[in-house]
């Protein structure tokens, strides 16, 4: 009775490798196609990161963006090609599981890494783009200096104060962002007040005409003055003038040497800048003025002083 039973087992294990055997060898051919597959979209997969690197490294500023993407382009067409050779030798339900896995472990992962993600499409996104490189003089939020390293994640600049700021990404992509570099000029314009006594038109000309003669001014036909209003104690102009940015004399010197220059234009024509300026009446609404409080005051103590006498 045993015998009997061993020699069934035998026979049933016999039996199924023997089916298996036929089916692999049945499938030998396909298998050796699926294998020459992946190596050929192997091979082209390598060929074709070769030709995409070089094209992006003369295309973007920033090398570990251009790398990164070549190495997703180079694994896509070597996933691509795993998926055709297993859908070649029959397992098409693998390849289904498999692209079915892959959609859940990437939803997974965006988000959990959802901070980190943002921050790399964004980086990817700018590398493209390119709203600003390395060396340009860049303003947002509360940032504004030099871009020194634009990585995948973050963007280091350096403020004007000496500080070097790491800034995400998503905040360069998401917000409003001037670059000042990009157009290789940059306006200047400098409040200046006079006095209620003297010409506004005057003071403009006296004000252009000076400015203008600064080497490192711009564009002088728009070189310009306009009143900006009434102060307290003056009117107020607003000068405007162009010069080259970045560029030498800079930004604070140009500027600097501009108000010393209206200054003495303004003191060469006899055109006053006045000092703040307070009068104290008290008459307004039915009150008194103050020369006739001072003077009721004076009197007031001449008669106490003769009273006492």
């Amino acid at each position: 009775m045993e015998l009997l039973e061993i020699e069934k087992i035998t026979s049933l294990i016999y039996e199924k490798l023997h089916t298996w055997l036929e089916t692999g060898i049945k499938h030998v051919p396909n298998m050796v196609v699926a294998i020459g597959i992946v190596i050929l979209f192997a091979i082209i997969s390598r060929l074709a990161a070769r030709l995409m690197r070089n094209i992006l490294h003369r295309t973007l500023d920033s090398k570990q963006i251009a790398n990164l993407l070549v190495s997703i382009f180079r694994v896509c067409i070597i996933v691509v090609g795993m998926f055709i050779a297993l859908d070649f030798v029959g397992l098409t339900g693998t390849v289904t599981s498999l692209l079915a896995g892959a959609g859940i472990v990437g939803l997974a992962i965006g988000f959990a890494f959802q901070d980190m993600t943002e921050n790399l499409i964004a980086g990817i996104a700018m590398g493209i783009r390119k709203p600003f490189q390395i060396g340009d003089v860049i303003k947002t939020d509360d940032v504004f200096g030099t871009v020194k390293t634009i990585n995948l994640r973050n963007t280091l600049i350096e403020t004007f104060f000496g500080q070097l700021e790491i800034v995400p990404n998503k905040i360069l992509f998401r917000n409003i962002l001037t670059n000042f570099t990009i157009n290789g000029i940059r306006r200047i314009q400098i409040p200046v007040g006079i006095s209620y006594g003297d010409d506004p038109e005057k003071a403009r000309d006296v004000i252009v005409e000076e400015i203008n003669k600064l080497d490192f001014v711009i564009k002088p036909e728009e070189t310009d003055v306009f009143a900006e209003g009434f102060g307290d104690s003056s009117v107020n102009l607003l000068l405007w003038f162009w010069i080259d940015y970045p560029g030498e004399p800079g930004f604070m010197v140009a500027r600097h040497q501009a108000v010393v220059t209206v200054k003495k234009a303004l003191e060469k024509a006899d055109i006053l800048i006045p000092f703040p300026i307070r009068t104290l009446d008290f008459g307004a609404k039915g009150g008194e003025k103050l020369n006739t409080m001072i003077n009721d005051s004076a009197i007031g103590e001449r008669f106490a002083s003769h009273s006492k006498d």
